[in-house]
């Protein structure tokens, strides 16, 4: 069981790694994210809309506790303001017909490049543990990325071990 003196709005963001998406705020693979006026927005997903790498956003909510169809409602209309390509909720409890009518509200969400997907969806915590996944485009940017290697030599620049106190066995530079 979870502890109980966690605050409820934030003992179940964990949640946003089921979707691999980055907590508002956060930094890369950043598990954290920053304190503030995220108008009821928990988390980031982002993806590439076309070949010119145009990126999107698709905002999470995570929402514990009793839900009804004004939490999905206010989802749509920070989806409309924030100008993102869509929104997720994610719930404990299964949604209402209310909460899905809602969803419906939203319409598609048309990607020149990947078709068409619903704008505004919501999934339980158990659909997701159960394997049942949103419907989005791929994701990018959830891993910092490596160095390219010199296409001279074929080899991968060096790692900057200047700071290896981390990993004991692996011996600084001087």
């Amino acid at each position: 069981m979870l502890c109980l003196t966690t605050p409820i709005r934030r003992r179940y963001k964990w949640a946003l790694s089921l979707i691999k998406a980055r907590p508002l705020g956060g930094q890369g693979a950043s598990k954290t994210g920053k304190k503030g006026s995220d108008q009821g927005v928990d988390g980031v997903i982002s993806f590439i809309e076309d070949a010119k790498g145009k990126p999107r956003q698709i905002l999470v909510q995570v929402k514990s506790g009793h839900v009804k169809s004004g939490d999905v409602r206010d989802l749509v209309e920070t989806v409309e303001r924030e100008k993102a390509a869509m929104g997720l909720f994610i719930a404990l409890e299964p949604p209402t017909k209310d909460m899905e009518t809602e969803a419906a509200t939203a319409r598609i969400y048309h990607s020149t490049h990947w078709g068409d997907f619903p704008k505004v969806q919501v999934l339980t915590v158990e659909d997701l543990l159960h394997g049942l996944s949103f419907k989005v485009p791929p994701s990018f940017g959830t891993f910092k990325q490596a160095a390219r290697s010199d296409s001279e030599t074929g080899k991968q620049a060096p790692l900057d071990l200047q700071d290896c106190d981390w990993f004991p066995s692996v011996a600084c530079p001087s």
